[in-house]
Order: C-alpha cells, then structure tokens, then sequence
C-alpha cells in the first residue's frame, strides 16, 4: 500500500468501506419516505421514483466521465471535487420546494457521488494485491451492506419526528465527514503512471476498455445478474406499505432484515473460493437466483413474511456476485485502473437503473414485476455466459 500521512490501512480500509456506504446511504435512507414524499409534492408514483432511477443513471455516466480524469490528474482532487459536490447537492434536496428542484439536486448528489466511487474502486487495485485486495473486497462489502442495512430504519425513525427532509440534512452532514476525510487522503497514484494526453483526449481511454471484448461481456453477465436488486429498492417500499398494507415503521424492519441477511455473501465468497472453482462458484449464483425469483413468483403474494423468504436468497446470492465480480474484473485492468474501474461501475449502475426503472413499472402488482424482472435476468445472464465461453 502507498504511504498514508494521515491514514493507517486500518483507516483507509474503514474509509472505503465509507465511501462504499454512499450508494445504499443516498438512496435507502428516504426509501420509507417516498410514499410521503409523493402526497406532499402531489406526485406519481413513477416521478417520485424517478429520485431514485435519475440519480442511478447520472451517476453512472459521471463515473465514465471521472475514471479517465483521475488517471490524468490523480485520485485526490477528484475525490475532494466529488465530496464537495455531494455535500452541498444533499443540502439542495432537503431544502427543494418541488418535486423537479429535489431531481436536479439528485443530479447533482449523483455526480459527486460518481467520482468518490470511482475513485474508491480505483484505490482498491492502487493500494491492495492478491488474496489480501480479495479479502479487502470481502470486508468493504461486508461493511457496504450495513449502510442499506441500517438506512431505512434510521429513516423511518426520523419520520416518526421529523419529515422526509430530515433523511437528506443526515445525507448532508455524512457528506461533510467524507469531505474532511478527503482532504486528509494522499495521492495513490505517481506522476509516471498518469495519462500525458489531454482532458478530451483522456476519455478516448474509455475506447480501448470497450474493445475488451471478454472483459466487456463479463462485466454486463455480471451486471444483469445484479439489477433485480436494484429493482426491489425500487419497489420495495410500495410491495411492503402498499401491498402488504404496512406502516413505514414496518417497512423499514422488513427491509433491514433482508439487508442483514446480505452480510453473510461477502464472508460465504471467501468460503466459496476456498472449496470452488470460479466457474463452479458462477453456477451456483445462476441456480439461486432463478430459484429465488421463481419463489417470489409463486409465494411471493400470500404475505409479507413469505415475500421476504423467497427473495432472500437472492440477496444473499447478490451479495456474493458484488466481491466476486469485481476481483475477476479488477484483476483483468492491468493500466489505467481509473477507466477501467469506472467502467465497471458504470456499466453495473447503467443496469441498476433500468432495473430501477423496470421496478416501479405499472404492474398488475409489484410482486409479480419484480419476479419477472429476477427471472429474466437471470436467464439472460445464463445465455450470455454460454455465448462468451471465457474462463473466469
């Protein structure tokens, strides 16, 4: 690892593991709120989950956008850019008067949010090698899913005395702590090894990523096996409070547990790796996640509680395929980290946002949607592995 000042590697293992937290904190937070949300802005159900699918797709285009920049100018004035810019995007939300000021300041959250992760992700390979950058995987994700985990249920309390505003002063204050954190960061990456060309000329560098052809094709596998997810945060709180007929408070309980459950995948990957093979491994992600989504389909509907057992495996399985994922595919970047680790994520969210978007779909009910969103995709995962026949 390259020298910290200020940080030990215990310290910039828990700051990744922060900054890993931004996703799930800025969008699960307010997840109980937004059945609130829609009555105070008098809006649809589909424009209050557009606060939800707008800042997945902002956020993936402004990591494709950042990646090359930080292989040309270094890590550390895009992640103090992106803190900055996060920071005061979260206090725009909470003060929006309209439901259209809260999307551009979701814009905003997401394009700051866009640099910090890909930065973090690019840090990963800069500072961590071999099976301690996999464990290091393990213990950011393992720590990531707190966040979700945790989020909603911070956010229902906070409807208990205080409104839907209240989730995004919290976003704000989070995003001032990474902001002071960054600035204590060192540089990771030298002089000698950044892009010489200049700015425009730096994203050509997206280019030479997108004609890996096997490593493109494994990152969107692994991404359509990873959107369902992103559709039930979609949906989630809509199949729970509207469907099912629960308080907020309820939902939020519903949705932790399912959160807690996923803990287990990062720590179940380091197993798995000890006793299968990479392709032994990626079989049984397939084999449990068409399972799960055939469950919520068939017993999804009868009650809340068997809705929640039948998508658990699913997020168990999903918290597998984040580590797992991203090991194959870090490992295959061998210059220009920041692109690529910007694709990576990019793609993945691109993903995640249709997934989000195919959620909150007018279904016949949400159940069923987002049992057809798991099935499907998983499915096509499967064809696009047998087309590729690359080795993991």
């Amino acid at each position: 690892m390259r020298r910290q000042k200020y940080l030990s590697i215990t310290a910039m293992i828990a700051y990744l593991a922060y900054i890993g937290m931004f996703i799930p904190l800025s969008t699960d937070l307010y997840l109980p709120a937004l059945p609130e949300m829609g009555g105070y802005f008098s809006a649809s159900e589909f424009l209050v989950g557009l606060t939800l699918t707008i800042f997945f797709f902002v956020f993936a285009v402004s990591m494709v956008l950042f990646g090359p920049l930080s292989d040309k100018f270094g890590r550390r004035p895009i992640l103090i850019f992106g803190a900055a810019i996060y920071t005061a995007a979260s206090f725009a939300c909470a003060e929006a008067s309209n439901i259209y000021f809260l999307l551009a300041g979701r814009f905003f959250q997401a394009v700051g949010s866009g640099a910090v992760i890909t930065v973090a992700t690019a840090l990963i390979k800069d500072c961590f090698r071999g099976a301690v950058m996999r464990k290091i995987l393990a213990i950011t994700q393992a720590l990531g899913v707190i966040a979700p985990m945790v989020a909603p249920l911070v956010g229902g309390i906070l409807l208990t005395f205080t409104d839907w505003r209240g989730s995004f002063y919290l976003l704000t204050f989070l995003g001032t702590i990474n902001l002071f954190v960054a600035f204590l960061f060192c540089e990771t990456l030298p002089e000698h090894k950044r892009y010489r060309g200049g700015i425009f000329a730096s994203l050509t560098l997206l280019i030479g990523v997108l004609k890996k052809k096997s490593f493109m094709a494994k990152l969107v596998m692994f991404s359509m096996l990873s959107a369902p997810y992103m559709a039930y945060l979609s949906a989630s709180s809509f199949i729970y409070v509207e469907f099912f007929g629960l308080t907020a408070q309820e939902y939020s309980y519903f949705f932790a547990v399912n959160s807690a459950v996923s803990i287990a995948g990062p720590f179940l990957y380091l197993k798995l790796k000890n006793s299968m093979t990479n392709v032994g491994l990626l079989r049984l992600c397939f084999f449990a996640a068409m399972a799960s989504g055939l469950l919520v389909l068939s017993v999804g509907q009868a009650r809340a509680v068997m809705f929640l057992l039948a998508f658990l495996p699913f997020t168990v399985i999903g918290s597998v395929v984040r580590p797992f994922a991203m090991e194959i595919l870090l490992m295959e970047a061998k210059e220009n980290v920041g692109t690529n680790a910007s694709m990576i994520n990019f793609v993945h969210t691109l993903f995640g946002s249709l997934g989000m978007a195919l959620g909150t779909l007018p279904w016949s009910n949400f159940v069923d949607g987002l049992g057809i969103i798991m099935t499907t995709s998983t499915f096509l995962s499967v064809v696009l592995w047998i087309l590729i026949r690359k080795p993991l």
